[in-house]
């Protein structure tokens, strides 16, 4: 046996000010995709921006239905309009502002584990990381230089 050590990095801002520029402006914009949420069951609402490679932001919030897994989260929303609207721009970064609805999130909510998986599949399509700032409703941010940091053993085409 053999034992694998996996280890990520991230960067933390303490405020939305500390952000540059072009990442601050596509946080308020995911802080805005965000008050449009509709989240009348879990009252965790997410919003997600998207920064192409031209320029273009597309924003996502997540909208729940009665019928539980027939949702969709910001992130997936934001990115398979991107891939629908324009495919063959790349993700360069995503901007992601999460909370309770109930009581204040003050830590970094990264993405779950299916939008984890759909920024990998666009990451390794474009062949190029995605830079993933993500925040709570208050609080600093983080900021992963690219998916595989935070889902380090990623499923890809390469196995099927």
């Amino acid at each position: 046996m053999k034992e694998i050590k996996i280890e990520s990095t991230l960067q933390v801002f303490e405020s939305l000010d500390e952000l540059p520029p072009e990442v601050y402006s596509l946080m308020q914009n995911a802080i805005k995709a965000r008050k449009g949420a509709y989240s009348p069951y879990s009252k965790f609402s997410v919003g997600a921006a998207i920064l192409l490679d031209n320029n273009k932001i597309i924003t996502g919030n997540n909208q729940e239905n009665a019928s539980f897994p027939s949702g969709l989260c910001a992130e997936r929303t934001a990115i398979y309009y991107a891939g629908s609207q324009f495919p063959d721009s790349k993700i360069r970064i995503i901007a992601i502002c999460a909370g309770s609805l109930k009581v204040p999130t003050t830590t970094p909510i990264p993405p779950c584990g299916a939008c984890r998986q759909a920024i990998a599949e666009y990451e390794i399509k474009q062949k190029s990381p995605v830079e993933i700032y993500f925040k709570g409703e208050l609080g600093h941010i983080a900021k992963s230089n690219s998916l595989e940091n935070l889902l380090p053993f990623m499923f890809d085409k390469s196995v099927l």
